[in-house]
């Protein structure tokens, strides 16, 4: 017997979307079904465009028109009919969140599980759970803010010392003389700017790399003066250097050398939450095992009162081991996953959060993903097959 006799089926009819023509087709309720096809075909159309937009369209008509001003706005797709939906989550291959804080353990909410499960079982007790995680000023490192790494400036790099500020001292794209930031040290009245950086007194060399934040005024501007290696910190060391345009990254890896935080070891956290442990294995020994290892790690701990907690953490591993990313780390940034990988760790965390309700999930083809054609039928390879069974 087939899904649709069994659950049901979304029912679309006379979907005109985009290039799709008077489009009618059944698509049955869990079960893995792939719409293949040239590129243009409608692919995108008809799953994205028509099936999940109306799905969430439906969703944001059941909230207030207050909650809905705060809602992605999604207009009514072009189509007769679209009966029987369900919920619907969208995991397409736009590239996963990669700031600096941004993990796969986070990605995932595997991070999460982790630290509820410290936070009863560890010894010495850490609370509340938030306190071991490095996204919580209780937990994070203090010296590298939860980064995980120290990023030290080569001033002679940066700054001419043989130079005035009137003579284009920083080396720096975006710092030259009249640009915004060289007017606020121009004009802050701090220095006198014919005086060559060499000539500094400590007093003013200090002001110059690591004042600190000055509310001031020129002419009918208000300006906010910090020292340079104060602003850089913030402006680009905070920062994914993937993240930043290209000449900017160029100059950053110029006058920079970075390496693992002396303080926490690069584990991003407090010295609580690195000494809270279970059987004596710290949250960051969890963090930096590869998955499959923390899977088997998982499965030996024993505790009644946390079984639902130690299974859904178990389950969710599980599903990554089975996608084939056992070998990712939850400390791995996701700025350097690559492939279908983020939309496969996507998956998983979808999935182990919507099980219950049965939702159409609806992604594209991840990167990497290789279609292979059997006795005139199209299917997506065994990863893409193994996600789609929760």
């Amino acid at each position: 017997m087939d899904g649709s006799a069994l659950y049901g089926a979304i029912e679309v009819r006379g979907a005109r979307e985009n290039n799709l023509r008077d489009v009618s087709l059944d698509i049955p309720k869990r079960q893995l079904t792939v719409v293949t096809g040239v590129s243009g075909s409608g692919k995108s159309s008809l799953v994205f465009d028509t099936v999940a937009a109306e799905s969430q369209r439906l969703i944001n008509e059941t909230y207030s028109a207050f909650v809905q001003s705060f809602l992605p706005h999604y207009g009514r797709p072009d189509v007769d009919s679209v009966d029987d939906l369900s919920a619907a989550i969208v995991v397409d291959q736009a590239r996963m969140g990669s700031n600096a804080r941004s993990t796969v353990g986070t990605a995932t909410d595997a991070a999460s599980l982790l630290r509820i499960l410290y936070s009863r079982l560890g010894e010495p007790a850490v609370h509340p759970a938030s306190a071991l995680g490095f996204n919580d000023p209780k937990g994070m490192c203090p010296e590298c803010e939860g980064l995980g790494r120290s990023s030290s400036i080569d001033v002679d790099a940066l700054l001419d010392r043989d130079r005035s500020l009137d003579e284009d001292p920083i080396r720096f794209p975006g710092h030259a003389v009249d640009s915004w930031p060289w007017t606020i040290y121009a004009h802050s009245g701090f220095f006198d700017t014919a005086k060559k950086l060499r000539d500094y007194t400590d007093e003013e060399w200090q002001r110059l790399l690591h004042g600190e934040e000055v509310k001031l005024k020129y002419g009918k501007m208000n300006l906010t003066y910090r020292g340079i290696i104060t602003s850089f910190q913030r402006s680009y060391l905070s920062k994914e250097l993937a993240d930043l345009q290209p000449h900017i990254r160029k100059a950053i890896e110029r006058i920079t050398t970075s390496g693992p935080c002396p303080a926490c070891g690069g584990t991003r956290l407090s010295e609580p939450a690195r000494n809270c442990r279970i059987d004596g294995v710290s949250i960051a020994d969890c963090a930096a095992m590869q998955v499959d290892e923390l899977l088997a790690f998982v499965q030996r701990i024993e505790s009644v009162p946390l079984k639902r907690l130690l299974d859904g953490l178990a389950a969710l591993l599980g599903d990554l081991v089975r996608i084939g990313l056992g070998y990712l780390s939850l400390d791995r940034s996701t700025s350097t996953l690559s492939g279908g990988s983020p939309s496969a760790s996507a998956w998983c965390a979808t999935s182990a959060r919507a099980s219950p309700t049965s939702p159409t999930c609806s992604t594209s083809r991840p990167s990497g993903c290789t279609p292979t054609t059997s006795s005139g039928s199209t299917s997506c390879c065994s990863g893409c097959a193994t996600r789609a069974t929760r």
